[in-house]
C-alpha cells in the first residue's frame, strides 16, 4: 500500500532538541513517506546526517517554494516537526504555515494550540480546499474510557520505557527495542503515548497530554487491552512521557500502576544536570539509583538503563556506562551508538518469568 507523502516543517530548529518529532519521523515512519524537510538554517543538507549522521535521502529545503520548484510531486501533508514548551507556535510561523495551505497541502499540527481554530489559517484552509489536523485536540468525553481493571486480564508481558526527564529519547529507544525484538522473532507491539508515535504509524496508543486527566488511566488501559486482543503480542512496550519527578509535568506512575507494568527500562542522560527547560530554577535531576528505587516502590523492576549521551563525548559516555553498570549491577546500553542488542537477554528472561 502506498503511503501518503509528507514534508516536515522545522523552520530553523531542525538541529535542536525542539525538533524531536522531526527526528523521529526522519529515523522512520510506517505512516508517511517523508520527501523533504523545510528548514532555512540547514537547507542543502540531508536531514538524516543532521539527526544522527546517517544519509537517508531526505533533502532539506529553504522554503516550500524552493521545494516545489525542485520537486515534480506535491506532497499530501505538511507536518509541524517541533514540540515547543507551552505547545504554542510563535507568530513567525504563520508565513510557512500559510505557504503550506496556499499550495493546497494539508497541514498536520502537533501543537496544543488548535491551529484549525486560528482564523487566518482556518480561512486559508477553507479557501484552498485542504484540512488542518490538530493531533492534540482533546477527544469528546463520550469517546474516552475510564479505568476498569480489565488490565489484569492482559496476557502479554509489559515493559515501560520510562525516562529521568522529558526530551531524553524514550520513544526512540522504545522503537529500537521493538525493531530488535521483531527481528528476533518476538512478536512485539509498542503503545504510543505521544503524537510522534501516531505519526510513525504505531497501531495502538493514545496521546497522553491531549487527554483529560480523569481518563488518562482508562485510555492507557484501553490501548493495552486493544493491543493484546487485536495483535496478540508476546511483548508490549509502553512509551513513557516526561519523568516521574519532573515538576513541570510528572509522569510515569500512571503507566506503571494503571497498566500493571512489572518491567521498566529507564532512559537516562548522565550529562544533563537539570530538568529540561527548568535550568533557571536549578531543578536538579535525581540520582538514577534513587529513581530505580522509586520505580520499585511503585511495584515494578528496572531491567536495564539506556543512556542518551547529549552533552558528553563518546569516551565520557563509555566510561560512565561501565561505571553505572558496575554500580547498579544492571545492563546499561547506549542505543544510538551500539543499538539495543545488549538488552535482549534480560528481555527474554523477563518474558519467561512473567509466564511462570
Amino acid at each position: 500500500m502506498l503511503k501518503d507523502t509528507a514534508l516536515i516543517l522545522t523552520n530553523g530548529r531542525l538541529d535542536t532538541a525542539d525538533a524531536k518529532t522531526a527526528h523521529g519521523l526522519i529515523r522512520g515512519t510506517d505512516r508517511f513517506s517523508i520527501v523533504a524537510v523545510i528548514d532555512p538554517v540547514e537547507c542543502g543538507k540531508d536531514a538524516g546526517e543532521i539527526v544522527d549522521g546517517c544519509c537517508r535521502n531526505i533533502p532539506v529545503f529553504e522554503s516550500i517554494r524552493t521545494f516545489l520548484d525542485h520537486s515534480q510531486q506535491k506532497p499530501d501533508y505538511g507536518i509541524i516537526g517541533v514540540a515547543l514548551s507551552g505547545g504554542r507556535l510563535p507568530e513567525a510561523w504563520n508565513n510557512i504555515l500559510l505557504d503550506v495551505l496556499e499550495n493546497r497541502i494539508n497541514l498536520i499540527s502537533t501543537m496544543h494550540q488548535l491551529l484549525s481554530e486560528k482564523p487566518v489559517l482556518r480561512d486559508a484552509a477553507r479557501k484552498n480546499g485542504v484540512e488542518i489536523i490538530d493531533l492534540r485536540k482533546p477527544k469528546p468525553t463520550d469517546q474516552l474510557h475510564f479505568w476498569s481493571g480489565e488490565i489484569y486480564n492482559v496476557r502479554a508481558p509489559k515493559i515501560a520505557v520510562l525516562g529521568m526527564d522529558c526530551a531524553i529519547g524514550k520513544r526512540t529507544t522504545a522503537r529500537f527495542i521493538t525493531e530488535m525484538c521483531r527481528q528476533e522473532s518476538i512478536r512485539t507491539e509498542m503503545i504510543y503515548t505521544g503524537q510522534t508515535g501516531w505519526l510513525q504509524g504505531y497501531k495502538h496508543g493514545f496521546i497522553f497530554d491531549a487527554t483529560l486527566n480523569d481518563f488518562v488511566s482508562g485510555e492507557l488501559e484501553h490501548a493495552v487491552l486493544e493491543c493484546d486482543r487485536q495483535s496478540s503480542p508476546q511483548l508490549i512496550l509502553i512509551e513513557g512521557q516526561s519523568g516521574l519527578r519532573n515538576p513541570s509535568g510528572p509522569c510515569g506512575a500512571e503507566i506503571i500502576v494503571s497498566a500493571n507494568v512489572k518491567g521498566v527500562i529507564l532512559q537516562h542522560a548522565p550529562f544533563r544536570k537539570y530538568f529540561e527547560d527548568l535550568e533557571h530554577l536549578h531543578c536538579l535531576l535525581p540520582d538514577v539509583k534513587d529513581e530505580i528505587e522509586l520505580i520499585r516502590m511503585y511495584g515494578a523492576q528496572t531491567l536495564a538503563v539506556t543512556l542518551n549521551g547529549e552533552g558528553g563525548s563518546r569516551e565520557e559516555l563509555d566510561a560512565y556506562r561501565k561505571e553505572l553498570a558496575q554500580r547498579l549491577q544492571l545492563p546499561v546500553v547506549c542505543p544510538l551508538h551500539e543499538g539495543t542488542d545488549g538488552l535482549l537477554p534480560v528481555i527474554r528472561r523477563f518474558i519467561a518469568q512473567q509466564h511462570q
